[in-house]
């Protein structure tokens, strides 16, 4: 009887979380329809049967190179909101876009890797009629697919901006291998907990928005954060970061007459020497290098309102040094 009793009682408190879940992720199903529709920043270009989204803000007919801008892990063109804002200020053109499958991108048959990333953007530019010196600037896992592109374009391309950036050689250090297999499990989890609806009563509090964006781009960024397609594809990305990285390390390193400027997040503490240095590592063997290591500042804010002026100043460096 005892034994009955205690069954009964799992029962129950199974019962009872099982509602709880579901009571959640209703809210979240409600959220999202409050919320209401994306004005879709941008325009929707096919490259060939599917079609990616650019976001392009600035004078068109500027004289100076168009900014690229690339999102790292789970990002999209919304993460570059606050940075085009202020490019635009500047009288800076610049370029944004969701990777396939990503943001409001079509998908693609093809693997998630590197190779395949630089291809879409090459793609993209060309329908775009985008056509080049562009000034390359990417975050995070952005600095590989800067890498690819820029090895396969090297006659489109006069300098680069590597904002917290990895480089291909960073997964020589066995820390940084052990870091990004455990951040692909975790990506996994993400794409599963997104595809069940787990992450859009959460999508309005700071996780949604690590950044610090604004508008339309803020409203983005928290819609891709609960996206189920948006999170499984990214966690594809990340489980192709080994073999993207090896994809760039077989290219040509930037060519050192290419202004570089390095953007990283937080000061120079002694416990991040060696990974900084990694970082600033395609400044230096640039003529023409600059570094600036901004204290404060995290991984994700570099990009919002807080930190985005250290962006603009990179790319004015590049800008700059790129007509001399």
């Amino acid at each position: 009887m005892t034994h009955v009793r205690a069954l009964s009682t799992l029962g129950r408190i199974i019962a009872a979380l099982g509602l709880c879940v579901i009571a959640y992720v209703a809210v979240g199903a409600v959220m999202n329809v409050a919320a209401g529709p994306l004005t879709h920043r941008g325009q929707m270009i096919d490259i060939g049967g599917r079609r990616l989204r650019l976001v392009c803000q600035g004078p068109v007919s500027s004289p100076q190179p168009v900014v690229i801008l690339e999102a790292g892990a789970f990002g999209s063109a919304a993460d570059w909101g606050v940075v085009q804002d202020k490019l635009a200020e500047q009288g800076i053109r610049s370029c944004a876009y969701d990777r396939a499958g990503m943001g409001l991108s079509d998908p693609s048959p093809a693997p998630r890797d590197g190779l395949n990333i630089a291809q879409d953007l090459e793609k993209l530019l060309a329908a775009a009629k985008i056509p080049g010196p562009y000034v390359l600037c990417g975050h995070s896992m952005g600095g590989l697919r800067l890498r690819q592109f820029a090895a396969r374009n090297p006659n489109a391309v006069v300098g680069v901006v590597l904002v917290d950036a990895t480089t291909p050689e960073a997964l020589d250090n066995e820390a940084m291998r052990q870091f990004v297999t455990h951040f692909a499990g975790a990506s996994k989890l993400a794409g599963v907990g997104a595809s069940l609806g787990l992450f859009q009563p959460i999508a309005g509090t700071g996780l949604g928005d690590k950044i610090g964006l604004t508008g339309e781009a803020q409203r983005e960024k928290r819609r891709f954060f609960a996206s189920g397609r948006h999170n499984r594809v990214a966690a594809q990305e990340v489980a192709l970061w080994p073999k993207s990285a090896e994809q760039a390390a077989l290219t040509a390193p930037f060519d050192p007459r290419w202004p570089v400027a390095v953007v990283t997040a937080g000061g120079l503490q002694a416990a991040v020497v060696r990974w900084k240095a990694s970082q600033a590592a395609p400044a230096e063997a640039s003529k023409h290098g600059y570094i600036d290591h901004v204290a404060g500042a995290s991984h994700n804010s570099l990009l919002g309102v807080r930190f985005a002026d250290h962006i603009v100043k990179g790319v004015q460096f590049v800008m700059t040094a790129a007509e001399r």
